[in-house]
């Protein structure tokens, strides 16, 4: 028995746990990983159930039923829910559809649902058939990791160390890994074997997004998710890992923003507003440049970009606007939206869309610019807000009954020109 850090520590000699891995809670990997279960908390993947996620669990319950309810099957096919592939695949792994049964399912895509990811199989079949989620891989029962613990010298050369080279460089921080096969306990908590192995081939690249991130089609096959098509398409050879779980501190962040973090998309995209008067104009550009390798915005296909430009009078008065409503409206050229439809051509909801509707969203690495002229007439100041939406207008006033973040744009950049009178 020693003491590091104030915490009492010890090897336990019990009997390994029969309990599968894809069953162990996160809150196993808390005790040890303290900062990373907090990012991870925090994160959408820790959101992603129908449990959680009001967005997946408004169209869950439409298209499926009750996430606490055994048994329960896709509405339209009548098959096990494919949907739990990607938002709960511990319990798809079971299939099963309580996915209150236990943590593991109710977690969503927690700790050992990724780094459970042994091989990437590619999202399609050797018939072209796509595999969704959980389908697209190999799974293992032994934890997978960027780098694993490379210790097979310190193994050889530690003949006096109890711990078999799990030790650290300090004496006084040694303190049992689970990760090297053994159970151990930590101040009075077990914590059983999570025996860990070297793949940075499937936990370092893309692979290990692009089972669930790569493309989806609804059951008339019409796409929606295109994030992976799109990275394809832009030619980058970065990782998605690179933006998504930036290293700091040597770690990797594993809040993993995306369109649900306000920081990651004010830094997805330049935008720059040059306004010049000429005579009884206003020449106004408005540039917009996105930075990533997908489009922007990608994934779940209602979200959007809309840009709203005001001219402003010497008393902070509106005096012109280039959308009296909501530029999708009023303006379309200033709405960033992948649009779904029907047979007739008119806008229809993911799940019964028949046919892609238009698609204005900016292309990986695309710089756009929308000129407009504006009446000089007491204008001071012009003023461009950028706005990234999880919802089409439509759904949103549809789905009132979620939370305000969640139906409400969110302001991602701002440009201001002032104009000499």
């Amino acid at each position: 028995m020693l003491v590091a850090f104030g915490i009492r520590v010890s090897a336990v000699h019990a009997e390994e746990s029969t309990e599968p891995l894809h069953r162990v809670s996160s809150e196993v990997c808390e005790t040890c990983h303290q900062e990373i279960y907090r990012q991870w908390k925090g994160s959408m993947h820790a959101q992603s159930t129908a449990l959680t996620d009001p967005i997946h669990g408004a169209f869950y319950n439409q298209v499926v039923g009750d996430p606490t309810a055994e048994g329960v099957v896709h509405k339209q096919s009548g098959k096990f829910p494919v949907c739990l592939q990607c938002h709960a695949p511990n319990a798809a792994r079971d299939k099963t559809t309580k996915l209150d049964a236990m943590p593991a399912y109710s977690e969503g895509v927690n700790c050992v649902a990724c780094h459970t990811l042994k091989d990437y199989k590619g999202i399609e079949d050797a018939s072209g058939k796509t595999r969704y989620g959980l389908m697209a891989y190999a799974v293992s029962d032994v934890l997978q990791g960027p780098v694993g613990f490379p210790r097979g010298l310190d193994r050889l050369v530690a003949v006096d160390d109890p711990f078999g080279g799990a030790a650290t460089a300090s004496a006084e921080d040694q303190k049992p890994n689970p990760h090297l096969g053994e159970p151990v306990e930590m101040d009075g908590k077990r914590i059983p074997a999570l025996e860990m192995e070297s793949n940075p081939v499937q936990l370092r690249t893309s692979d290990a997004c692009m089972g669930c991130h790569d493309q989806r089609k609804n059951p008339q096959g019409v796409p929606l998710c295109q994030t992976g098509g799109e990275f394809v398409e832009s030619g980058s050879r970065v990782a998605c890992q690179t933006c998504h779980m930036p290293v700091a501190g040597g770690f990797a962040d594993h809040s993993m923003g995306g369109g649900h973090h306000q920081a990651m998309l004010e830094r997805s995209i330049v935008f720059a507003l040059e306004s010049e008067p000429d005579g009884d104009l206003i020449e106004t550009r408005v540039q917009l440049r996105n930075l990533q390798p997908h489009a922007m915005p990608t994934g779940a296909p209602f979200r959007n970009l809309h840009l709203v430009l005001t001219a402003y009078d010497r008393a902070g008065e509106v005096v012109w606007k280039n959308s009296e409503g909501h530029p999708a409206e009023g303006d379309p050229r200033a709405y960033f939206a992948y649009g779904l439809a029907d047979d007739e051509g008119h806008p229809a909801p993911p799940p019964t869309a028949t046919q892609p509707g238009g698609d204005t969203r900016l292309e990986p690495h695309e710089i756009r610019e929308l000129e407009y002229e504006i009446p000089t007439e007491g204008v001071v100041l012009v003023r461009g807000e950028l706005y990234y939406s999880l919802l089409w207008p439509s759904l949103a006033k549809k789905f009132d009954h979620l939370p305000q973040e969640v139906t409400s744009p969110v302001l991602i950049a701002v440009a201001e020109n002032p104009i000499q009178e």
